[in-house]
């Protein structure tokens, strides 16, 4: 949950989950760009080497230029890698294909899991304007993942609504701790979000159940339906919001939205 000590400044959120194919791209593109129609201005982070949630805002790779790999292993400021977007109030900073090295380069770093922190806690940052920062991290527990939760003040987990969803979610509960012990004592954990949810299937429900059980009130209340539209935004480079504005995917991350404002 929320920290009421923490220090003026963007909110900053990593959005992990170390499991592929869950939403998590689709969730913090979705997310942010829902937090921006509601007035708050946010940065995503693009940390996935695969660089989705660049592509998903309509930066394709010939325009990135400056890229989270030179905010964190060449210093590079974080305001000279932010781009606008096409949304109000979104940024981004793109990835590239080079931070697919980025683990074997922050390896011999001594300041290897805090460099993302450096770069997004500098007392210049918080001048920046930013509302919320959030970090799309990649889909693996790695040095990038360690990085954004370092960074982050909390961590939002898209948690998909199939078979042993929850198995996967007890090593990354783990690396929370773990961060939390060593790091970073402020990391929280901001909220899980279930994602690809069929109010048809029985399946859905049964994992929605056991995930309020085991969790509680860390579980949204919202929930982001299984919904063609949202699948279809990326290709076309944009948002649901702005891709289908009155579709179910759109109303869900809306809701989402407001359910992280009201938390925080």
């Amino acid at each position: 949950m929320s920290d009421p000590s923490r220090p003026k400044g963007p909110k900053i959120i990593a959005i992990t989950n170390q499991k592929g194919g869950v939403g998590k791209t689709t969730t913090a593109i979705n997310l942010g760009a829902a937090l921006a129609e509601e007035g708050k201005v946010v940065l995503l982070v693009d940390l996935d080497p695969q660089g989705n949630a660049s592509t998903g805002l309509g930066v394709h790779r010939e325009q990135r230029g400056l890229s989270t790999y030179d905010l964190l292993l060449e210093e590079v400021p974080l305001q000279d890698v932010v781009r606008k977007t096409d949304l109000e109030n979104l940024f981004i900073a793109p990835a590239t294909t080079d931070l697919s090295s980025a683990d074997i380069e922050l390896v011999s770093n001594e300041k290897r899991i805090f460099l993302l922190h450096d770069s997004l806690r500098a007392p210049l940052v918080a001048d920046l304007g930013y509302d919320y920062v959030l970090i799309d991290c990649p889909p693996s527990l790695n040095l990038l993942t360690i990085n954004a939760m370092v960074a982050a003040h909390s961590v939002l987990v898209p948690l998909q609504s199939e078979f042993f969803a929850l198995e996967g979610l007890s090593q990354l509960m783990l690396t929370i701790r773990e961060v939390r012990q060593t790091a970073n004592k402020e990391l929280r954990i901001e909220g899980v979000a279930l994602t690809m949810y069929d109010a048809r299937n029985n399946l859905s429900k049964q994992v929605e159940a056991d995930a309020r059980e085991n969790l509680g009130d860390l579980v949204f209340s919202t929930v982001i339906p299984r919904n063609v539209r949202v699948s279809e935004a990326p290709s076309f480079a944009m948002p649901v919001l702005t891709y289908d504005p009155l579709s179910k995917g759109t109303t869900a991350y809306r809701h989402l939205a407001r359910e992280l404002i009201a938390r925080n």
